[in-house]
């Protein structure tokens, strides 16, 4: 299992007194390492405890310990800022990074950097999570969690030589931080290095023997080879270590999936809901769940799963967890053909964004979004001209606001228009711009290729859609059922 950083930090004291307490646990700091910025040495051990669970991917065996760094120094930012990544709720996660971004001014510069780096990536702004992320290497050239951070960013962008390159650094400074292989081990996969990526495997296994992550990420390469029952095993070894780690539940699942076995996946999945710890465990399940059905082609199954994750949402009103999961839901219509139903879960997506207590960022961020949703049905429903105004304005915007992943989403939209109007040497050009690790991208490349009449380079890239073998993506479960029925029209 991988887990991409957004970053959160630090600390608050009462004034004079509490000066003399920081520089007396500065004093302890490693040379040219980031600070931990605390008034009670008492409340650093549980962050610290904390902190190493997380870094083993035990995100709910680490809560604990950051609830306890808290109780004995509530103005301890960078226990804020861990709570958030390992918050099980999404209304939680933007609670506690309003927490640690109100004490940002009151840490040292490296803690500062890495809540800001957060708060930029929360908000969707990657140039500025960049800037960040760059100004905390150079303040601390020999800090491997700061070198971690900007790989798994890296990563995140999809550069994933760079993203190898700090990680690299960050095990060359601490040979036994484990979870540098992991993520070395993941960009090493998505550059299809697959030797590369499982000596850094096996490498993190020997490193902690005694985890289940080392063994799920494992597990995660194998299934990307396509050696389903290696990786079953492989995460049942995760799952003996660890009979409480939900993505060996998942990815056990994924692996029926894709060898056609939806019961068997499912009732992997059961299991986990049934021993939930959490309702973030629950919503994990019923997600999976959710692709297991979209992938067998059951959209109504699936939006009965989506409407389970919808309720536990409205119980709490987690507004960011609701709003997500009506975009899901809009999606599912989509791919059904139910456009105008698929738009209205759009827009009550954004009227829950909108209405709820979300920054202003995220609920422009949300607005920037809709108008990919609304393109792409005015597209479906052969309105060209309105489609074409929405990715115009879709495109200048997501721009402007330096976020990747919605520019590759302006490239996505602007190829199926010219896909539509069989501009194939456009289409071709846009769609190599946006998500490469969108499984869709790939089939939408096949249908490209279909069009400029080259059989082999479509069949190579539906071939590639539909076995692009990732971790519970809806995307590809779509794009599998697609290429099924193709597969099958075609006989």
């Amino acid at each position: 299992m991988k887990k991409l950083f957004v970053n959160r930090a630090l600390l608050i004291f009462l004034f004079l007194v509490s000066m003399v307490l920081i520089a007396g646990c500065a004093k302890k700091e490693e040379e040219g390492k980031i600070l931990v910025t605390t008034a009670s040495e008492e409340a650093k051990q549980h962050f610290i405890e904390g902190r190493n669970l997380f870094e083993k991917l035990r995100a709910q065996n680490s809560l604990q310990h950051f609830e306890n760094a808290i109780a004995k120094d509530n103005n301890f930012a960078l226990a804020y800022y861990y709570h958030a990544l390992a918050n099980p709720t999404t209304k939680g996660f933007f609670e506690d990074l309003e927490k640690a971004t109100a004490l940002a001014d009151k840490v040292s510069d490296g803690e500062k950097l890495m809540i800001q780096a957060f708060k930029a990536g929360a908000d969707g702004d990657q140039k500025k999570q960049e800037e960040y992320l760059l100004k905390l290497i150079q303040l601390y050239p020999t800090d491997e969690r700061a070198h971690n951070l900007l790989g798994q960013f890296y990563f995140g962008q999809q550069d994933f030589n760079k993203a190898v390159e700090h990680l690299s650094k960050a095990a060359e400074i601490a040979p036994t931080f484990s979870l540098s292989y992991n993520m070395l081990g993941y960009s090493n996969r998505n550059l299809e290095k697959f030797d590369e990526a499982e000596k850094a495997f096996k490498k993190y296994i020997e490193l902690i023997p005694d985890d289940p992550n080392p063994y799920d990420s494992y597990a995660e390469l194998l299934m990307k080879m396509g050696k389903y029952e290696q990786s079953i095993e492989q995460y049942r070894k995760a799952l003996a270590v660890d009979p409480n780690f939900v993505a060996s539940f998942i990815g056990i699942a994924d692996n029926y999936n894709f060898l056609g076995k939806y019961e068997y996946g499912r009732k992997e999945l059961q299991a986990l809901y049934d021993k939930a710890r959490n309702d973030g465990e629950k919503r994990a399940a019923l997600f999976a769940m959710t692709v297991s059905y979209t992938d067998e082609g059951n959209f109504d199954k699936a939006l009965e799963e989506m409407q389970k994750q919808y309720d536990l949402g409205a119980a709490i009103n987690d507004a960011g967890a609701m709003a997500g999961d009506l975009n899901t839901m809009g999606n599912i219509l989509f791919e059904a053909g139910k456009y105008d139903e698929a738009m209205k879960k759009y827009s009550e997506s954004l009227e829950v964004t909108l209405a709820s207590n979300l920054s202003n960022e995220v609920k422009e961020n949300t607005k920037r979004f809709n108008l990919y949703n609304e393109g792409r049905v005015l597209l479906m429903k052969n309105d060209l001209k309105a489609a074409k105004a929405k990715a115009s304005e879709f495109s200048e915007k997501a721009k402007a606001s330096n976020n990747t992943f919605q520019i590759w989403l302006s490239h996505e939209l602007n190829g199926c228009i010219a896909l539509k109007e069989k501009d194939f040497t456009k289409a071709e050009s846009e769609l190599k711009m946006a998500n490469q690790q969108n499984p869709y991208t790939y089939y939408r490349l096949g249908l490209v290729y279909q069009g400029m009449n080259d059989k082999v380079k479509a069949d190579e890239h539906f071939k590639k859609a539909a076995n692009f073998n990732a971790l519970t993506n809806m995307n590809q479960s779509f794009v599998r059922v697609k290429t099924r029925n193709m597969m099958t029209s075609s006989m």
